[in-house]
């Protein structure tokens, strides 16, 4: 069997885990189909949302690698630009309104896994970021265990969190601690990006 690239699933894998535990839309989704629901209802929105993630985590890491390989100067202007992106993700993150985002009204008739997967899918921004932090992390050569190992990673902490929240956190004190530290947790997101991004600058 091929060799897994452990050194870029551990980057990956950060990124991914930022990404999932960051309050946002994907959250709110995931608590309203599980109040309005209950659990079981939570836990098919979590899934469909951890799909959705997972397609774009796949196409992300193979499109990639083939600009890496295939088209190296390509891939660094857009390692460039993914700086740029994560830079200003950072700065969203740092300056994001936290009392309206917990106060937001989906008003979406759709329920359980289609909803989930409609957050995740339908989301630029999802896409955005994912090619953005991957296009920092991946390597040339890379086979396609290791490919394949991104975006299941990717998939399983995404879905992992969500089905956390359905069915561990909803109901208790650590939503609403999570809730109060939610300036903390993207504040300290947006720190890590920004040092990501800056160094990936400093070894171009």
């Amino acid at each position: 069997m091929a060799a897994v690239a452990w050194d870029v699933l551990l980057a990956a894998g950060t990124v991914f885990s930022l990404g999932a535990i960051s309050p946002g839309p994907s959250l709110m989704v995931v608590l309203r189909n599980t109040m309005i629901g209950g659990r079981k209802q939570g836990v098919m929105c979590a899934i469909g949302h951890g799909l959705g993630f997972g397609i774009y985590a796949g196409m992300a890491v193979f499109g990639l690698i083939v600009l890496l390989e295939e088209a190296p100067n390509v891939f660094t202007a857009l390692q460039l630009v993914g700086c740029a992106l994560l830079g200003w993700y950072g700065w969203s993150m740092w300056h994001a309104k936290h009392d309206a985002l917990f106060n937001e009204d989906f008003g979406s008739s759709a329920q359980g896994f289609v909803e989930g997967f409609a957050i995740a899918f339908f989301n630029p921004k999802i896409a955005l970021f994912l090619v953005a932090a991957l296009a920092q992390v991946l390597e040339p050569g890379m086979n396609t265990v290791s490919k394949a190992a991104v975006g299941m990673l990717g998939m399983t902490i995404d879905m992992v969190w969500y089905l956390l929240v359905a069915l561990v956190l909803t109901g208790t004190s650590w939503l609403d601690r999570l809730k109060h530290r939610a300036t903390l947790i993207h504040r300290l997101t947006a720190v890590v990006l920004w040092g990501f991004a800056l160094s990936v600058l400093l070894t171009l």
